[in-house]
């Protein structure tokens, strides 16, 4: 009875006392925490990202004309250089085509030289039959000056010098005709010439164009660089526009780099990165942004500042630091597993004989991998719990106890 009653009034004093506190505690272990101390200290807001090594430029190699694939000149790797052949596609149809517009330039050129014959000759005829004209012109002339005088002489009758009169006229006229016959045939044979030469340059440019296309079944490398991605086979058919391979110029290096989408809005051209390769640390510069989210992660190129690693390879991936804004003085706060049930609104805070642990409302700001920064709530030198909540539910305060 006794040992009950002792019991129940050290219970009822328990009770008591937490029913006065309003507060729930936990024992934990000083081993089973982890405890962070708030500095004052640089901060840079920076975001880990992996980036991949590739060439500074590459052409992809694209087929311009379809084909079925006849010779491959070099191999998937190979160093080229500008105008080197790499492969050869046979196009039956583009051949066939080729033939037939030469032919028909050919055709055209030997109308086009009958067509002038032609002209030539009855530039001729009008030429000979303007000579007879000219010359019954100066009879009929000749006889009707001469009637005329004869007539006022009155050697000859009235009737025979209208007869010479009659046969002048009727030869001025005709030499009329004749001429503008003569002046209308010349400019319509000019005409037929020159449009049949216009015809002749749009055929031949049009060939012209189609010796390109069938040159361009003959892929060739437009720099000097690396043969990669050759994705073809002796006897593979390839449509046009299809992908074949690709030069990598090997004149330097850049690094592509996939980045959350919830940093969109914060990365810019010019942004600073760096890396370790080897135990040193290298620079890189944000050069371009591409602005197409897919699967919540957009791109960006970064170039070397600066040396460049020796022994870096193509493919190879980094990972970087990207600084989102310059460095500067703040109070730190040490990351850790309390953010997940606090969001950053509360933390405990170690007293200063380092025996409990109670609630303190915070304000967080910007974040690196390493630390938060504290933008009130705690001072320098404080202690905090950065370790996990998970078991602490609505405890209000922790007894901090050594381990044994």
């Amino acid at each position: 009875m006794t040992i009950v009653g002792a019991t129940a009034i050290i219970a009822l004093i328990g009770f008591s006392y937490f029913s006065i506190s309003g507060k729930s505690r936990l024992n934990v272990k000083d081993e089973q925490i982890i405890i962070g101390e708030v500095k004052k200290g640089p901060f840079q807001e920076f975001i880990p990202i992996n980036g991949v090594v590739q060439p500074i430029t590459t052409i992809y190699l694209d087929a311009i004309e379809g084909g079925r694939v006849e010779q491959k000149f070099v191999e998937d790797g190979a160093i080229v250089k500008t105008g080197q052949p790499l492969l050869k596609l046979a196009n039956t149809d583009l051949e066939l085509d080729l033939a037939n517009r030469e032919t028909a330039v050919y055709d055209l050129i030997t109308n086009m030289q009958n067509t002038r014959n032609l002209s030539d000759q009855n530039s001729i005829r009008q030429l000979n039959q303007m000579a007879d004209v000219d010359n019954a012109m100066a009879e009929a002339e000749r006889k009707y000056k001469m009637n005329k005088t004869l007539y006022e002489q009155k050697v000859v009758s009235y009737q025979e010098f209208k007869a010479a009169e009659n046969e002048y006229n009727y030869q001025t006229r005709r030499k009329k005709l004749t001429i503008e016959t003569l002046k209308k045939d010349t400019i319509a044979s000019n005409q037929q010439i020159v449009q049949m030469k216009q015809s002749l340059v749009r055929m031949q440019n049009a060939l012209e164009l189609m010796r390109q296309k069938a040159e361009d079944l003959t892929v060739k490398s437009p720099v000097d660089g690396q043969l990669t991605s050759l994705d073809v086979e002796i006897g593979q058919s390839k449509n046009k526009g299809e992908r074949l391979g690709q030069v990598d110029v090997l004149s330097g290096f850049k690094v592509r780099a996939d980045i959350d989408e919830h940093y969109i809005s914060r990365v810019f051209t010019g942004l600073d990165g760096e890396f370790i390769f080897n135990n040193e640390t290298y620079k890189l510069k944000v050069k371009k942004i591409y602005s197409q989210v897919s699967n919540g992660r957009f791109q960006v190129d970064m170039e070397f500042v600066g040396a460049v690693p020796k022994g870096v390879r193509r493919g190879q991936t980094l990972q970087i630091r990207l600084a989102l804004g310059d460095e500067t003085q703040a109070l730190l706060l040490p990351k850790g597993g309390f953010y997940q049930q606090t969001g950053g609104n509360w933390i405990f805070k170690v007293s200063a004989d380092g025996k409990t642990a109670y609630k303190v409302d915070i304000q967080l700001g910007r974040q690196n991998p390493d630390y938060y920064e504290v933008l009130g709530g705690l001072k320098p030198g404080d202690k905090v719990v950065t370790s996990s909540y998970d078991n602490y539910g609505d405890i209000q305060e922790l007894n901090i106890g050594k381990g044994k």
